[in-house]
């Protein structure tokens, strides 16, 4: 099995879509003739010219309308905003047009589309530029959010998610495209709404999603030179959430710890605390554990950055305390 990119994982899926099914188009800034702001649409003009590959204005509420109209009238279009920062513009259009177009014309049209692009903290871009708005589409009904963690995942979920008939966000991170992993070169897909067991454990569940993941899986090996070991789960999806995989885990290890890059009020983290209460208090040893980013806009200055967003020591801490050691 070939190592590609995280973006070269994107860039096949759609490419292939593309190639599968006319009415499947990429739209959005820079993505025709600069290949795309991080190169994940690097080729693709050449190959599918600029009527499927098209550059438009630095207008997302325009743009994500045109995307909406256009898959209400029979196509599926990609709408890549440069950073899901950008898509605030046009949340108007994703949350009042895209994801509720099915129920409110009682059945007559649907918006098969994806909207795509990085999510989250990319360096030092400070407030305005590192937000992680998963919780506030995941909030949405009418919406599937995808946040995947590798490239293996982003192809086969992004395959997945420009088949679907209903609208997807497809959240990526901007400091995950370089990344590499396995990806095999035959056709695969992802069913959306699946959970992924990363690592095998007896201890203590530990559940994240997106570049989060690396900290989880991180903090696990850290946790395995002390005798402590945790099973790591990736949601990959944050609607729908697989419940089941979460619980069943929980139901073996009888303790929780959510990592997130989000902010701690109403996050994906507060709901999953919630439901795993709900649903597996017999099995609970402890009250579930969240490591989330501080409660303020994203910082500048690095070691600001590093003070606000989860990591390693921050997760094995809230292991620790869910298992009642010593920090």
């Amino acid at each position: 099995m070939r190592s590609i990119q995280f973006r070269e994982a994107l860039r096949e899926a759609m490419s292939e879509e593309m190639r599968r099914d006319k009415s499947v188009f990429l739209m959005g800034e820079e993505v025709a003739q600069y290949n795309g702001a991080y190169k994940v649409s690097q080729g693709m003009l050449d190959e599918f010219g600029p009527e499927r590959v098209i550059d438009t204005p630095i207008a997302e509420l325009g743009f994500a309308g045109i995307g909406v109209g256009a898959s209400m009238n029979g196509l599926r279009p990609i709408v890549e905003f440069m950073t899901f920062n950008f898509s605030l513009v046009a949340i108007d259009q994703v949350i009042n047009s895209a994801a509720k177009m099915m129920s409110m014309s009682g059945g007559q049209y649907s918006c098969p589309m994806v909207f795509r692009g990085p999510t989250g903290s990319a360096g030092m871009l400070s407030s305005q530029h590192s937000q992680n708005f998963e919780n506030w589409y995941a909030n949405t009904p009418g919406l599937k959010v995808v946040v995947p963690s590798n490239p293996y995942d982003a192809k086969g979920l992004m395959k997945s998610a420009i088949r679907d008939n209903d609208p997807v966000i497809f959240m990526e991170s901007e400091q995950m495209y370089g990344d590499k992993g396995e990806v095999p070169e035959e056709e695969y897909l992802i069913p959306i709404g699946v959970a992924d067991i990363k690592r095998e454990g007896t201890d203590v569940t530990i559940v994240s999603f997106g570049k989060m993941m690396k900290v989880a899986l991180a903090a696990a090996e850290e946790l395995a030179k002390g005798g402590v070991n945790a099973e790591v789960i990736d949601l990959r999806t944050v609607r729908p959430i697989d419940y089941k995989t979460l619980v069943e885990s929980v139901k073996k290890t009888n303790r929780m710890v959510v990592v997130e890059e989000a902010w701690p009020l109403a996050s994906i983290s507060s709901e999953l605390a919630y439901h795993i209460q709900s649903n597996a208090f017999d099995y609970m040893d402890a009250p579930v554990k969240r490591v989330t980013c501080r409660d303020v806009p994203l910082p500048y200055a690095p070691t600001l950055i590093e003070a606000s967003l989860p990591n390693v020591q921050r997760t094995i801490d809230a292991v620790k305390q869910v298992m009642y050691k010593k920090a």
